[in-house]
């Protein structure tokens, strides 16, 4: 055979190391990146970073997905090699059970808009889910099969004592014995204190993650409300509709993102202003702005990470009704929106504005929005990805030449269309 083949077909132990040894560097890339994108409170210290991390995260799944096609022409030969070895099989179909999970729920999250909400949805639940139990099994496996753990000293240990011999008046010690049958081994020791002490760390992490995440609805956005910083007097009364959750109330759980400290607002210093190319610029406070008449739908709601929650019943200001009272200018062909955090911008066409659906929202679910979800008051564009609803909305303005928003500025698209 000559050194061109031995490359292309190395005998099955060599491929197996080679293929080993260049997954665990990835799966190293993909845990670091992954845990790192999934950490919203640093996604605007990363800023176009996150791009960036997000596209090396993407292609080193790609280079996973290499891996494995390369190795699963060869599974038969491993099978055979480590027929006699139970413990290897299994590890073998738990290692191929999550890469599988892992590739194919991060091809439907890569490509989000080839796919309905629901899939997406379910696919970072078990993208969730499966790295919450993979890393540390990855780590648990990288530790437990360490060089150092392949030789272990096996003991087995008999207790010390002291006995009298038949016919004889002394006392003779039995001193400790190392006999040939294994008592326990430093492998075995090290496999359960590793594998104790994982459960006992990530277990109530992922137990709250959970929670948060997948088990809760309507009572995770109970607790944010009674947690909400804000100071809203008088508070908004609802509409009928409102009252009576005419959505049945909100499906999913929302997932808190922020690219600044999430701001708390007061009723006594907060305002709403349009202005730039309008013929009555407007600056209201919040007593003004509760009496422009509101109205309520229900519209589901999509992040461009993967997650939804539907049948939001939202109530507010249509946009609409907000640029006719401020009598939107001819020259004026965009739409910007500022958030109270000073920091988040973002935009739609004239065009994009007028959709009956888009809405300055001030109760969801016949409750006022809590600041962790936005509020007092944010924008809702349902069909359109969640970055285009602006958060503590609290400023409008018409502008001739396009805006790039803060996420469009950071490699997302200016086209946010579910």
């Amino acid at each position: 055979m000559s050194q061109w083949q031995k490359w292309l077909k190395p005998p099955i132990g060599k491929l197996l190391v080679r293929l080993h040894r260049w997954n665990a560097i990835i799966i190293l890339l993909l845990a670091i990146s992954g845990i790192v994108l999934s950490i919203g409170t640093i996604r605007g210290d990363l800023g176009v970073g996150r791009v960036w991390l997000k596209q090396i995260h993407i292609w080193a799944g790609v280079l996973s997905t290499v891996l494995l096609v390369l190795y699963l022409p060869n599974i038969r030969r491993h099978l055979k090699q480590i027929r006699n070895k139970p413990n290897q099989r299994i590890n073998l179909a738990i290692v191929l059970f999550l890469l599988a999970g892992w590739i194919l729920s991060g091809i439907i999250l890569w490509q989000l808009r080839h796919f309905s909400p629901r899939w997406n949805t379910a696919a970072l639940a078990v993208h969730d889910i499966f790295t919450w139990v993979g890393i540390p099994y990855a780590i648990y496996h990288s530790i437990t099969r360490m060089q150092w753990l392949k030789t272990p000293s096996r003991r087995s240990v008999k207790i010390e004592g002291a006995v009298q011999i038949a016919g004889s008046p002394k006392m003779e010690i039995i001193r400790p014995a190392i006999t040939g049958k294994p008592f326990y081994t430093r492998r075995e020791f090290i496999r359960w204190t590793v594998g104790i002490g994982a459960i006992a760390i990530v277990g109530p992490l992922f137990l709250r993650w959970l929670n948060t995440n997948l088990l809760q609805s309507g009572s995770s956005i109970d607790s944010l409300t009674k947690a909400d910083g804000n100071h809203m007097l008088p508070a908004p009364e609802p509409l009928a509709d409102s009252v009576s959750v005419i959505g049945g109330g909100s499906q999913g759980n929302f997932r808190i993102y922020t690219v600044t400290e999430i701001p708390s607002f007061s009723s006594d210093n907060w305002t709403f202003t349009i202005k730039g190319l309008v013929d009555n610029p407007i600056n209201l406070n919040w007593e003004q702005f509760l009496q422009v008449k509101r109205k309520v739908q229900v519209s589901d709601f999509h992040c461009v990470t993967g997650w939804s929650v539907y049948k939001n019943t939202w109530e507010g200001i249509p946009l609409s009704a907000l640029l006719k009272m401020a009598g939107v200018q001819d020259k004026a062909k965009f739409v910007k929106f500022y958030s109270g955090d000073g920091v988040y911008t973002d935009s739609l066409t004239m065009e994009q504005s007028m959709a009956d659906d888009i809405m300055v929202a001030v109760l969801h679910d016949g409750k006022p929005i809590p600041q962790d979800l936005g509020g007092p008051v944010r924008l809702v564009v349902p069909k359109m990805f969640t970055y285009k609803s602006v958060k503590w909305l609290q400023g409008i303005e018409l502008i001739q030449q396009e805006h790039i928003g803060y996420w469009e500025a950071r490699g997302y698209d200016q086209d946010a269309w579910v």
